[in-house]
């Protein structure tokens, strides 16, 4: 014994710093959460918890079809055989399996209270039953052929998996999410036709590039659907391994009968509570930091997620949304970070590495489980051969029988006289005389035939790692046609400031402008084609001091360039204006863009891109006009800009759009009119007055302009009723 050692009450004591012992027992401590707690394994996406739980629900024979037991149950036999942790710890992870709102494809079906996506906790485990679902069987396929790694539990009673075999690409395709002492996962997840169809492609092909992958993975896919706003994040978390992936709400418009508009949410971003959602809206209602709300109320049933959020009168729903996008969680992030263990180290993997370490998983698993059916055909084939022999030579076999004092004495006989094996003469003492017909013999040799040409099948498995990887693809392509769906989560554009414009078809919209500044967008199917001697629809309601002064179609996503009398121009998406009936009047434009009350529409102008080829020729009361490039006006400004320079006592009337090459027309109060080339006209800026573009006399005014082709007939109609035809 040293002399340095000490001994207190017949222990010895050794001396050690305490900043070592507490390094190496911290280390221990971080590894033993890092591997058995907090992070998944990369083969079958799986914590051990989880992986536990499915093996206990395997073993208790709780596959669908069979009866539901007690979750009760189950955490028993988790805990008594494999989990050496507390029973919340297992019947929290055993919940989360069954949320249909947690996992894109849950692996356990429960039957009870299991929560919900308002944040309401699970009944106790004695309330609620469960079984596996088939997905989770597919996890399981096959792990009584040896196919993977099993230990000692935690008291050595027993065994447990390692892994599971795993047919499904779970680690992707449900996701997983933990924190771990110095490191966090938080992989998103996946569709499963989206995955496998990557997973088929990078076996056919190793040296696949990553674009092709990003082509075929387009992104994650929560089971609470939604919009992903770009994808920046995505293939940075698809290279790197880390990315930030942006969230939203899927939302629609709705009119009221009241004429007010409301926000519809259907569908909201993963993990995102929804009553806490509600309660955050209502707030920011009550500190006034979003005062066009009116109401909002909860309209969700067994059929689907609906929140009702109702807006007051000559509100913009898109100006709302944007609102609620920054301030609640109807827009929030995900931050990817593809963190799993493998060999039993953590590491960040891309998307390609994830896929690869499954592929070579599943190739692990199809060669284990080959070998172990092999073994066990040609134990048969050595038994079927035995017996072969035995009924080839029936009478000898019956005399060493008889002849013998006991079976022992039997058995060393029929080894000696036939050469066979221990297994052989146990088979053939076995084998009963109805065996001896000649029916029973057909199918003997039948049966011999069947395990050859099986046994040389599966040779040719272990021989060709081609075939395995055949293999491998199809067992991939039944899960795919088995369990797979369509995507739940859209993705569309960034999210920018108008984002909202992303979430609207673009489509064909038919905008009504009154005289008194009152408009409105309405789809274009409301309107129905009729005969010459129909009497129309009523197109819009209207004060009796107000009429219908522009009427036209335009795409939802073009822009509207609105000119005042004064020269004003100012800009609105299509979309942005409001949705009304038929009937309805629509809204006020004051209430809508920055213009003047006391100003009035000039004329309206839909474009859908400022191209550099086209022109604007404005025309005014005293006969001004005016040719400007279209690119002028591309600099969109919420407060407007000047378009023309307006002479006192003169307004604007009316702005075309021109090619280049077309021909202007100019018609006066008292029928004079003019024609002419727009290449009379010279190009001007913005901020000019324009040249003379017809002569007046008197008290005459221009009352109108046309931008023609050379080739192209005018109808004109006069106050007096007067039609002409030129």
């Amino acid at each position: 014994m040293a002399n340095d050692d000490l001994i207190v009450d017949g222990e010895k004591i050794l001396e050690r710093l305490i900043e070592d012992e507490m390094r190496e027992s911290f280390m221990d401590y971080s590894m033993s959460v890092i591997v058995q707690r907090a992070l998944p394994d990369v083969r079958d996406g799986l914590k051990p918890v989880h992986r536990r739980i499915l093996f206990a629900m395997s073993g208790l024979g709780l596959t669908p079809g069979r009866a539901y037991k007690k979750c009760a149950t189950v955490v028993g036999e988790v805990l008594g055989k494999y989990h050496p942790h507390g029973d919340s710890a297992v019947y929290d992870a055993l919940v989360r399996m069954v949320q249909d709102f947690s996992l894109r494809y849950p692996l356990v079906d429960g039957q009870g209270n299991f929560g919900s996506i308002d944040g309401d906790r699970a009944a106790a485990y004695r309330y609620t039953e469960a079984r596996l679902t088939a997905p989770a069987v597919e996890l399981l396929e096959d792990i009584d052929k040896d196919t993977v790694r099993f230990a000692p539990n935690f008291d050595a009673r027993l065994e447990e998996p390692t892994v599971l075999p795993a047919r499904i690409p779970n680690l992707l395709v449900n996701g997983s999410s933990g924190i771990a002492v110095g490191m966090a996962t938080n992989i998103p997840p996946h569709n499963l036709r989206e995955v496998v169809t990557a997973t088929k492609a990078l076996i056919e092909d190793k040296e696949l590039s990553e674009e092709d992958l990003f082509e075929m993975v387009k992104g994650p896919d929560f089971p609470t659907g939604g919009f992903i706003c770009g994808t920046d994040g995505i293939e940075s978390a698809y290279r790197e391994g880390r990315g930030r992936v942006v969230m939203r709400a899927r939302t629609l418009i709705e009119e009221t009968d009241t004429g007010a508009d409301r926000i519809i949410v259907t569908e909201i971003p993963f993990m995102v509570n929804k009553s806490r959602l509600i309660e955050q809206t209502a707030q920011l209602v009550r500190d006034k930091k979003i005062f066009e709300i009116r109401d909002i109320r909860d309209e969700s049933d067994r059929d689907g997620l609906r929140i009702v959020i109702e807006l007051k009168r000559d509100t913009i729903p898109a100006v709302v949304l944007n609102k609620l996008f920054k301030h609640t969680q109807m827009q929030s992030s995900f931050g990817a970070n593809l963190l799993a263990l493998v060999d039993g180290e953590p590491r960040v993997l891309s998307l390609r590495k994830i896929l690869e370490h499954f592929i070579e998983h599943r190739h692990t698993v199809v060669v284990r489980r080959t070998t172990f059916d092999l073994n066990k055909a040609e134990e048969r084939e050595h038994v079927l051969e035995g017996l072969k022999i035995a009924v080839d030579n029936i009478d000898k076999v019956i005399k060493i029988i008889r002849g013998s004092a006991d079976s022992l004495k039997a058995s060393e006989a029929l080894q000696e006289s036939f050469k066979l094996s221990e297994r052989q003469t146990k088979a053939i003492l076995d084998m009963r005389l109805s065996r001896l017909t000649g029916l029973e013999l057909e199918k003997l040799n039948t049966e011999l035939k069947e395990v050859q040409e099986n046994i040389q099948g599966l040779r040719k498995i272990l021989e060709d790692k081609e075939v395995r990887m055949g293999i491998i693809s199809e067992e991939l392509t039944h899960i795919a046609e088995k369990y797979g769906d369509d995507r739940r989560s859209e993705i569309i554009g960034g999210a920018g400031s108008l984002v909202e414009e992303d979430l609207i078809a673009d489509e064909e919209m038919v905008i009504t402008f009154s005289h008194q500044g009152y408009l409105k967008r309405t789809e274009i199917d409301t309107y129905r084609s009729q005969r010459r001697g129909g009497r129309g629809l009523k197109g819009m309601g209207t004060k009796d001091e107000d009429w219908v002064e522009h009427v036209f179609s335009a795409s939802a996503h073009q822009y509207l360039m609105i000119f005042t009398r004064s020269g004003k121009c100012h800009w609105l998406k299509v979309w942005q204006i409001p949705s009304a009936k038929r009937h309805s009047r629509g809204k006020s434009i004051v209430n809508l863009l920055n213009i003047d009350p006391s100003d009035e529409i000039a004329s309206v102008v839909p474009v859908r891109e400022f191209a550099e080829d086209q022109y604007l020729m404005f025309c005014t009361r005293s006969g001004r006009t005016k040719k400007t490039p279209l690119s002028a006006y591309g600099n969109v400004r919420s407060v407007g800009l000047n378009a023309i320079t307006i002479n006192e006592g003169d307004e604007l009337i009316d702005v075309r759009i021109t090619g280049g090459s077309n021909e202007v027309i100019l018609a006066t109060r008292n029928g004079k009119a003019i024609r002419f080339s727009e290449d009379d006209v010279r190009c001007m800026g913005r901020a000019t007055r324009g040249v003379k573009g017809i002569g007046l006399k008197g008290d005459d005014k221009v009352k109108g302009i046309v931008v023609v082709d050379k080739l192209t007939y005018v109808l004109s109609a006069s106050d007096n009723h007067k039609i002409f035809y030129l």
